[in-house]
């Protein structure tokens, strides 16, 4: 899991329609994309997951369904993102199989000890940032605690929460194999654009952080 990995908000595509963002984020280079619909019923949260399939399984990109693992298994979805009030990573490990991908979200120190021992695909460590998107999250990790978090971690890092173009290189350097973002496409007046300029953001800090290790190597 490396790159920029879109999280989707019906609630904040107030420039485009869903299916729009998704399609052009999509061309722009995202590694995945993660469907949350909180609010949503059962039939249209997996309306809403047939439809993405449509999208990202042409385009070989991984769709993760956010806490239900029934929509996952219905559409056949690459996996789930479970939070530490779902499901258990290992009854969610028995029932969507060996190669799914499985992500789950360390709100506290205690989750990243409790995950070490799980062989999750990836953590996402959240907040770093407080956002409006995730009301329901504890006190921001910040770079301070993504960096303490990946001295520690055996995980890759999937980092959400607050991130835009003017903070992104900072969370890179911290340690993130990924960036996790939400509003800053959904709401972009052009999602290509926007996830564009992310992806190449995110390519150049990677770049530059190989370069200084080979440096120091």
């Amino acid at each position: 899991m490396k790159g920029i990995y879109l999280v989707t908000d019906q609630k904040a595509c107030i420039e485009n329609s869903f299916e729009t963002i998704v399609s052009d984020a999509v061309k722009a280079g995202v590694c995945c994309v993660q469907l949350r619909e909180k609010q949503a019923g059962t039939r249209l949260f997996l309306k809403k997951a047939l439809d993405l399939m449509s999208i990202l399984k042409p385009a070989k990109i991984p769709l993760i369904i956010n806490d239900r693992i029934d929509i996952a298994l219905a559409v056949n979805a690459q996996g789930v993102h479970l939070g530490q009030s779902d499901m258990p990573y290992t009854h969610a490990r028995r029932l969507m199989g060996p190669s799914a991908i499985i992500g789950l979200s360390v709100e506290t120190w205690k989750d990243v000890e409790k995950a070490q021992d799980l062989d999750v695909d990836y953590l996402g460590v959240s907040p770093v940032f407080s956002t409006p998107t995730k009301t329901d999250t504890k006190t921001p990790w910040g770079i301070k605690g993504l960096e303490k978090i990946s001295k520690y971690s055996c995980h890759p890092l999937v980092a959400i929460g607050g991130i835009n173009e003017s903070n992104a290189q900072k969370i890179i350097k911290a340690g993130a194999h990924a960036i996790a973002v939400v509003s800053a496409i959904c709401s972009s007046k052009n999602a290509f654009d926007a996830t564009r300029q992310l992806v190449n953001l995110f390519e150049k800090s990677q770049q530059f952080e190989k370069n200084q290790q080979g440096e120091k190597s």
